[in-house]
């Protein structure tokens, strides 16, 4: 093995390296700079008796298999899932629960996962409990003898609420719980959920790690090896698998991951700070802020307080006037792009949401979601402040 290819060298090295040296970033037979898209469906068997590696790209295809190995390198886990959307990563995890299950999840989670929850999960008589895990009383109280998992979301979508990872993991290991954690908005360079005992680390790879809004991604990350054989029976039973040549997409665009958050944090910090002083806002959601009630715990287990800042206008009508008059932001769903993205959860991520139950969670009609991109934040101030102001 060439010291190129050796995981221990690789595994050693600093974040910034691991993105783009991570053992796949050089074709061995051509020595291309980049890994192949093998944009194949099947694959020739020359010997049946002996089958090759891949056989069937639902199964496993060279250019994917790439990708989830770079994601398990960053994660620090032992081995990595490629999925066809964010969704598709969450759903196959809670495929790991049966029939007459419960979970315990936190409360203002993605409503696309409250969806699943609420509207599918029920069905198949699997049980939620959503609760406020920034109180842990609240996390133990929900305890059934048939809970079998607990689902976090640290900094929370799209209130950014803070759960003690560490904490409720290792309460949940003592119960015998599996625990599951979507690291969308912080990624590998920001949080290290296994290092806090988590047992599947969870992402919108569309988001900031593809960061180009070119790509619609998921993935999930393991640390055990018979969780990973239990998790890759499911992803190839259900086949829900991302495409080669949109592995190769997300791949190019995690290579910039590190550039990227660092810059859109900063911009998203002074953000903040400008907003948390703007008398057309009521609330400002950013664990960076000094006054956010999750701050001391969210800086004892992440390095950074990511690119997302939240506020609240007061109502939907004044939210309504917001979007129409922005002009550098996109209106849209999604975040974590190189442009950036301002969205309305109320109409857009969290529509699934019942407004009675938003609004218990704080997600109310005036509340605005700002993911922070590349551009130069005065510009960004000075169209915002127009368009608060209007």
């Amino acid at each position: 093995m060439s010291d190129r290819h050796n995981p221990e060298k690789i595994a050693g090295r600093h974040f910034a390296t691991k993105l783009l040296h991570f053992g796949a970033e050089i074709d061995e037979q051509t020595g291309a700079s980049s890994a192949p898209i093998f944009q194949a469906s099947t694959f020739h068997q020359a010997d049946i008796q002996n089958p090759p590696h891949h056989d069937y790209s639902r199964s496993g295809n060279p250019t994917r298999e790439a990708l989830e190995n770079y994601i398990a390198l960053l994660e620090g886990g032992t081995r990595g899932f490629a999925f066809a959307s964010g969704m598709a990563a969450i759903s196959t995890a809670f495929m790991l629960l049966s029939a007459g299950d419960h979970v315990i999840v936190t409360e203002d989670v993605y409503g696309g996962t409250y969806r699943l929850l609420t509207a599918v999960l029920t069905r198949f008589n699997i049980e939620t409990t959503f609760v406020d895990m920034t109180d842990f009383e609240q996390v133990k109280d929900a305890i059934k003898p048939n809970t079998k998992a607990v689902f976090m979301e640290t900094p929370s979508n799209p209130t950014l609420k803070i759960t003690d990872i560490a904490r409720v993991t290792g309460w949940a290991k003592e119960n015998g719980l599996l625990t599951m954690l979507d690291n969308t908005f912080m990624t590998p360079y920001h949080q290290r959920p296994f290092e806090l005992g988590v047992d599947i680390v969870l992402h919108s790879a569309t988001k900031f790690l593809s960061g180009h809004s070119d790509v619609l991604a998921g993935l999930a990350v393991t640390n055990d090896e018979a969780l990973g054989r239990r998790l890759y029976q499911l992803q190839n039973g259900l086949g829900a698998v991302l495409s080669a040549h949109e592995s190769w997409l997300l791949m190019r665009g995690m290579k910039t991951l590190q550039a990227r958050m660092e810059h859109s944090e900063r911009s998203a910090r002074r953000l903040a700070e400008w907003l948390n002083e703007h008398p057309e806002v009521t609330r400002v959601y950013y664990p960076g802020l000094e006054d956010h009630p999750g701050r001391e715990i969210h800086e004892k287990q992440s390095k950074g307080y990511g690119a997302v800042v939240s506020f609240d206008v007061g109502s939907g009508e004044r939210a309504a006037s917001l979007l129409s008059r922005v002009q550098l932001p996109l209106v849209a769903v999604s975040l974590g792009a190189v442009e950036s993205i301002l969205s309305y959860p109320a109409k857009m991520s969290h529509a699934a949401m019942p407004r009675e139950v938003r609004y218990e969670r704080g997600i109310t009609d005036g509340l605005v979601r700002y993911s922070v991109g590349l551009e130069d934040i005065e510009d960004l101030i000075a169209d915002l402040d127009a368009a608060l102001r209007g």
